[in-house]
């Protein structure tokens, strides 16, 4: 303890944040989630299960999922293409790696209305279509989905990126030189020296991507509204935010409170597996 002092001095600050801003709040959350909002009646389970039975949470957890599971796969695959790309660069590398950084720095209300621009069913992407002979949508209504799909994945690339630029930084180039000199290709080397050499860094990219997914609110909420025509984006934000509205607090306690379960199951989900890969890596 002696010796780490100048680490927990430094290390303080957060901890105190994370304790205040946190921990303390959250757990008051979980103290309301079990008791009336009026009068602080306690009710048990009911609330958990009004939450299980409503139709809007249903939808927006299935929706969430859904964006999810789809969105994460993508980036992961994109970004790490484009990382492997830029590292084989001898030039320009530091160029390109600022470049993919630029949507982080835009702010979302100048993004939505990049997108209105582009995606209105007078807009860019329909006056292309038209030309080519093709029907344009109304995008930002019917197809909003879609959009929100393009939105994260052009947003989080770059971040993703840089992510797997660290842990290919990592890898020892001598395993490559050794690798070539006894005629392996660029595929057998992608597989045999650089996916092995990522298995540390994926599980930590793979949480913020989960994480990074129910950021998408914003964007949402600017192209659609509270409550959107597209029922295919309302997700558990929207849910949230309408009944903060609304101070339905006992749903909103309850339903919080499932979400952060169900998000550290499938972080410690994904832990365990990273543990048994490095194992069985080792053991090999």
């Amino acid at each position: 303890m002696k010796e780490n002092r100048k680490a927990w001095a430094f290390l303080a600050p957060s901890f105190l944040g994370v304790i205040f801003f946190v921990l303390i709040p959250f757990s008051d959350a979980i103290k309301r989630s079990f008791k009336e909002a009026m009068g602080g009646k306690f009710v048990g389970m009911d609330n958990y299960m009004n939450v299980l039975h409503n139709e809007a949470f249903r939808i927006a957890a299935q929706n969430t999922s859904r964006f999810i599971i789809i969105c994460v796969p993508i980036l992961l695959l994109l970004s790490l293409v484009l990382a492997v790309m830029i590292n084989n660069l001898k030039k320009h590398r530091s160029f390109f790696k600022t470049s993919f950084l630029i949507p982080l720095a835009i702010p979302v209300s100048s993004v939505v209305f990049l997108w209105k621009v582009v995606f209105h069913q007078n807009g860019l992407l329909n006056g292309a279509l038209s030309v080519i002979g093709l029907e344009g949508y109304d995008w930002m209504s019917t197809k909003a989905f879609p959009v929100l799909v393009f939105s994260y994945i052009w947003k989080n690339i770059g971040y993703d990126m840089v992510l797997w630029l660290a842990g290919l930084d990592g890898i020892s180039q001598t395993m490559y030189e050794a690798a070539a000199v006894d005629g392996a290709n660029a595929w057998k080397k992608f597989w045999y020296i650089t996916l092995p050499g990522l298995l540390p860094t994926v599980f930590i990219v793979t949480v913020l991507s989960i994480l990074n997914s129910f950021k998408v609110f914003r964007e949402a909420y600017l192209i659609a509204g509270a409550y959107p025509r597209d029922n295919n984006i309302y997700m558990l934000q929207h849910l949230f935010n309408n009944w903060f509205t609304k101070l339905d607090i006992q749903k909103m306690s309850a339903a919080a409170v499932m979400l952060a379960l169900i998000i550290v199951a499938i972080i410690l989900i994904l832990q365990r597996i990273d543990t048994k890969v490095d194992r069985k890596l080792d053991i090999e």
